[in-house]
């Protein structure tokens, strides 16, 4: 600020700046730039012998809060605490629950909320509450289980990085189960519930998470997408 400040003091003595109202308007929007430190100087815009000249300097009331102030990250709040640390730790609850709300409005996708009926709106949010719980199950169970990291390899990179649960369900979302159909020779089907193949990461992501995938699926006629053919 001092230095935008200095560069519109000299534009005025040097005669570059003469009207009065566009002086002030650069003033308005060196202060709108740095709102920070606004509150700590002193300007005017005063008429001399030469004209109008630009006149600055700090409040001398505002040094020494200026200087404890510098390079510190303050919070105010009417939690009560008696150490530093519990009130810290009350503090991070809060910084989870605005996590926990970004969840479910970016990726759990909950939001907006379209329902008037009550029992719909309730219905809606014990759906986005389970799918939260899953979500901070996943995210716990990723921090408390080592990663492991398969043979070395362009993906190993990656994998030895921090995983994160939307990064997991990603890597897992290729995941997919299919029927496969023989025909025999008396007109029946024989449908096998086969599980894709999982890639290297897949599968070191799975072994972390204690998770083992099995080779093939119990076809169930309910569930299946052509139940009148099965």
């Amino acid at each position: 600020m001092e230095t935008a400040l200095q560069g519109l003091q000299k534009a005025i003595a040097t005669g570059q700046l003469k009207d009065r109202n566009k002086m002030e308007r650069r003033l308005g929007k060196i202060q709108a730039r740095h709102p920070q430190v606004n509150d700590l100087y002193d300007l005017d815009l005063r008429e001399t012998a030469e004209g109008v000249r630009l006149f600055w300097q700090i409040k001398e009331d505002r040094k020494n809060w200026r200087e404890a102030r510098e390079g510190a990250y303050l919070l105010r709040t009417n939690l009560t605490a008696d150490t530093a640390e519990e009130l810290w730790s009350k503090y991070r609850q809060l910084t989870e629950a605005e996590a926990s709300f970004r969840a479910l409005k970016r990726a759990l996708s909950v939001r907006p909320l379209f329902h008037q009926m009550e029992s719909r709106v309730k219905a809606h949010i014990l759906v986005a509450f389970l799918g939260y719980a899953i979500w901070v199950t996943l995210k716990h169970l990723l921090k408390r289980r080592p990663p492991i990291v398969p043979a070395p390899s362009a993906s190993s990179v990656d994998n030895a990085q921090p995983m994160t649960p939307m990064r997991a369900i990603a890597l897992l979302s290729t995941l997919q189960s299919a029927d496969i159909v023989l025909p025999t020779t008396d007109g029946r089907e024989i449908r096998l519930r086969r599980i894709t193949e999982p890639t290297a990461e897949q599968k070191s992501l799975l072994r972390q998470l204690g998770i083992s995938l099995p080779e093939h699926l119990r076809f169930q006629r309910e569930c299946s997408a052509d139940s009148a053919v099965a």
